[in-house]
Formats: C-alpha cells, sequence, structure tokens
C-alpha cells in the first residue's frame, strides 16, 4: 500500500511540476513573443512609411510594392500565431493546452505563411531578372513557389506519419531553392545600378549562411533523428491515423528539455526571417521608376522667379 501511495504521489508530481513551466522555456517563450509583437509594428511602420512613398511611385511599381506587403502580411501574422502557439509537430507536444495548438491548426498556418514567403522571394528575383534581361533568373523566379510547394507536401507527409524522413527532403528543398536563389543572383549584381547593389549582395550573404545552416545543422538534425527512430523500431502512422491523431492530439510540455532542439530554429525563423519578409517590401522600388518628389510651393516660387530673372537677362 506505502509503495502504491507513492507511486500515485510521484505522478500528482510530475502533473505538476508540466503545469510549471522551467525558467528557461519560460524566457524563451517570452522572447518569441515580445519579438512577434514587434514584428507586427514593424510591419505596420512598413506599411506607412510605403504609403507615404505612393505619391513618387508608378503604379506598376506601386502594384508591386503593395502586393509583398500583403504577402509579408500573411507571413508576419503567421509567425506571430505560432509564437503565441508554439508547437513540435512530429512529437506532439506544445506550450498552451488548447485546440489552437493543435499541429493541424498550426502547421494549416505554417504553410499558408510560407508559400507567402516564397511568393515574395519570387516576385523579388522576376524583378532582379526583369529589370537585367536575366533569362536564368527568370526561369529562376518561376521554380522558387512551385519547389516550396513541394516541400510542403513533404513537410506533411512527416508530421502525419510521424516520419522525420519527410522533414529531411522538405529542408533539403528548401536548402536547395536558397542555393538556386543566390547562384540567380550572383551573375545579375554587376549588371544592376549601385544603389541595388549593396541589397543584393545582402542577400547572397544571407542566402548562403542559409544554405550552410540547413546543410549542416538543420538537414542533419532530422536524418539522426529518422535513423534513430529507424533503429528502435518506430512504427510509424499511415496518412490517415496521422490526420486524425494531428487534429485531436496534443500534449502539453513546460520541459526544456523538450524543447531546447527547437530553440534555435525557431528563433531564427520568428526573427530573422520576418524581417527579411517585412523588408522585402521596400525592394520594388528601386527596380521601378520613380518619379522626383513634388517641389514645395516656395522652392517652385523660387525657381520660376529665377528662370524669369534669367530670360530677362538674355533679352537685354
Amino acid at each position: 500500500m506505502r509503495a502504491r501511495a507513492a507511486a500515485v504521489a510521484g505522478v500528482a508530481a510530475n502533473r505538476d511540476h508540466e503545469r510549471v513551466m522551467d525558467s528557461p522555456t519560460l524566457a524563451w517563450w517570452s522572447f518569441l513573443c515580445a519579438v512577434s509583437a514587434l514584428n507586427v509594428l514593424a510591419w505596420i511602420a512598413a506599411t506607412a512609411s510605403l504609403r507615404r512613398r505612393y505619391a513618387r511611385a508608378q503604379p506598376a511599381t506601386w502594384a508591386a510594392m503593395r502586393l509583398q506587403v500583403l504577402l509579408s502580411a500573411g507571413y508576419v501574422l503567421g509567425c506571430a500565431y505560432r509564437c503565441a502557439f508554439p508547437v513540435f509537430d512530429v512529437r506532439r507536444l506544445c506550450l498552451v493546452d488548447s485546440w489552437l495548438s493543435s499541429v493541424i491548426v498550426g502547421r494549416s498556418v505554417a504553410t499558408t505563411a510560407e508559400l507567402c514567403f516564397a511568393a515574395q522571394w519570387a516576385l523579388l528575383l522576376r524583378a532582379v531578372a526583369t529589370s537585367t534581361g536575366s533569362a536564368t533568373g527568370a526561369r529562376a523566379a518561376q521554380l522558387v513557389v512551385p519547389m516550396i510547394a513541394t516541400a510542403q507536401l513533404c513537410c506533411w507527409y512527416a508530421v502525419l506519419t510521424t516520419s522525420n524522413l519527410g522533414h529531411v527532403f522538405e529542408e533539403s528543398i528548401w536548402a536547395t531553392c536558397a542555393a538556386m536563389l543566390v547562384a540567380s543572383l550572383l551573375p545579375i549584381w554587376p549588371r544592376c545600378p549601385r544603389e541595388v547593389r549593396p541589397i543584393l549582395a545582402a542577400t547572397c550573404v544571407a542566402g548562403l549562411g542559409y544554405v550552410v545552416y540547413m546543410a549542416g545543422v538543420d538537414v542533419p538534425m532530422y536524418w539522426a533523428r529518422w535513423i534513430a527512430d529507424t533503429d528502435h523500431g518506430r512504427q510509424y502512422l499511415s496518412l490517415a491515423q496521422g490526420l486524425a491523431d494531428m487534429s485531436g492530439r496534443w500534449i502539453v510540455s513546460h520541459r526544456w528539455a523538450d524543447w531546447k532542439s527547437e530553440v534555435v530554429w525557431m528563433s531564427l525563423y520568428f526573427s530573422v526571417a520576418v524581417w527579411l519578409s517585412i523588408g522585402l517590401a521596400h525592394v520594388p522600388a528601386y527596380f521601378g521608376t520613380t518619379s522626383s518628389p513634388p517641389a514645395g510651393a516656395s522652392g517652385t516660387r523660387r525657381a520660376a522667379r529665377r528662370a524669369s530673372l534669367h530670360r530677362d537677362a538674355l533679352g537685354s
């Protein structure tokens, strides 16, 4: 009886511990929520800034900027949602005990947001290719969204079946897409206007860093998880079983040990990647035609007066 009572007390203690969030987990989650709030404010500020440039932008340029802003909104809001309700998809772990943390909801939000982000990069590459006459860049721009859509299918397969092999293919496609983007921009760089080159150079550096991280850290991590699961004889779910499982099962965990493997990529993804998305809304202005800002009324009068005096001097 004593042993049984001790066991019950131990289970209760473990449940109480689960309700109390570990300090590192709480600090990380607070960071994600704070960053997401700042990201939303940054998007609002960027939108206001673009509206002030509306009068100077040609219609085609303004249409491109507006589309970038809308796509960025999808990504910013999607990432903000995922910051508030973090989910470890394959293990069905979450921080908030709510259906909003179910994997099917979180994965649907992520898919929409990531396709918006991919469309932003495709539009950027198409704008650069069009302005420089690069056929290679134009063809690469057409491949970005289909490649990321394929990556999303691989991700859904991984999440449904709980097989990390799907994530291996997903992340490999993301890395390949980034490498293709950089490879397309490098030959374009010398043909771009000088004011655009720093943007392309920064994009290439960020893209190369992303490829190195994915190839050196992210893909090997998922590969190692798949190998470990296979060695332990893990039984994977069918697609139908996975759909039912991810719709109605979520496990609340506040333990740092369960989340620390996700901290690096989530922190970078929900901060740096979102900043890039917001910044992309300003890029079309560098590839379109903008008119000069209108002179003030007093400046216009002074210019007219100087012109009149000049004409009088020539007449005399």
